[in-house]
């Protein structure tokens, strides 16, 4: 079983004035397993190429913080590339990350 240690960030949203909202990024560093490392590629006959996916489960030691606010998880730096988050499982004191495509949205600042 591989070992992980990065970054997973959390997507917050705030108001920065009355009515106006913010999502906020912010990155915590945590230890962990890689549990199961897969691939596939998307073929949608839409797109020119192919999207890459992947079927990974990264188990990641849960601090406090990271049990009360794993709803706003968005992504995993895992193996140079940040990925999106589509399912944690809590299993304290742990939480399973599974991860789907690439993430393309905001980053922490």
């Amino acid at each position: 079983m591989a070992r992980f240690y990065g970054a997973i960030g959390y997507g917050e949203t705030v108001e920065t004035k009355p009515g106006v909202h913010k999502l906020v990024i912010t990155e915590r560093k945590y230890y962990g397993n890689v549990l199961s490392n897969t691939r596939r590629l998307e073929d949608t006959g839409e797109k020119v190429n192919d999207d890459i996916t992947t079927g990974n489960s990264i188990s990641i030691v849960a601090d406090a913080y990271a049990h009360n606010h794993f709803f706003n998880i968005r992504y995993i730096r895992w193996a140079g590339v940040a990925w999106k988050v589509s399912n944690v499982d809590v299993q304290a004191p742990r939480l399973i990350l599974r991860l789907g495509g690439v993430h393309n949205g905001p980053f922490a600042t």
